[in-house]
């Protein structure tokens, strides 16, 4: 591992598990865990609020230049990471289904993508973070030791986001879900800029039919030796 970082990364597709199972492989190793996907949400909002042209690039990045973006442990294992938005609590806010298409989007944006690999890369400079994303191992750790790719059925993953949704005593409907599913695969795996794909030197592991303490337990064989 002479010339790798010292860093695990899980990719995948929306819905697939990862944020649970990072959560766990963190807790598991000691590492830090950081949610790339939460940036991307964050910046979403920010625009949105900003009512920013997403196709405007001047005043997108003079925006951008000015955002505090933070993220902070959340109180147990199980919770997300919280997000703060030039200072203001937004951890709630951005785990809607449609924060997530927001987020799709700005993440096809060039500048967007910039900015926050750079901030993704500070994170990592010590090593010990287990990076989760659709890009984190090919694009902003592509000499980490452990890369892994999560996938499952859309079917599958729609799911079990309806599921996350009513538990949270929100209304979600099936077919509303996966539709969502399907057109954020596309436009994830489509895109030109760091599209959504397994790294070449990534073990991919198929959740549809396992649950997340064999995709942890599978993670932590390879990691932990």
């Amino acid at each position: 591992m002479s010339n790798k970082q010292n860093i695990v990364t899980i990719d995948g597709p929306a819905g697939v598990g990862k944020s649970t199972v990072s959560r766990k492989v963190a807790a598991a190793t000691g590492f830090t865990y950081l949610d790339t996907g939460a940036m991307y949400r964050g910046v979403g909002l920010y625009l949105q609020e900003e009512k920013i042209d997403l196709g405007d690039r001047e005043r997108l990045i003079a925006h951008l230049e000015t955002l505090k973006l933070e993220l902070f442990p959340g109180k147990t294992e199980d919770d997300d990471v919280g997000v703060l938005l030039n200072g203001r609590d937004v951890s709630s806010i951005i785990r809607t289904a449609e924060m997530a298409m927001v987020a799709s989007e700005v993440s096809a944006i060039p500048a967007v993508r910039d900015i926050l690999t750079k901030m993704q890369r500070n994170y990592g400079e010590k090593g010990k973070i287990v990076a989760e994303g659709r890009d984190t191992g090919t694009v902003v750790f592509p000499d980490a030791a452990y890369k892994f790719f999560l996938d499952a059925k859309p079917e599958e993953r729609a799911r079990r986001r309806v599921d996350q949704l009513r538990i949270k005593g929100e209304v979600a409907e099936y077919e509303d879900i996966l539709a969502m599913t399907i057109e954020r695969d596309k436009n994830d795996r489509e895109r030109n800029i760091a599209p959504l794909k397994q790294a070449s030197d990534a073990v991919g592991i198929d959740t549809t039919e396992i649950d997340v303490t064999e995709v942890v337990k599978q993670i932590l064989g390879l990691v932990i030796k």
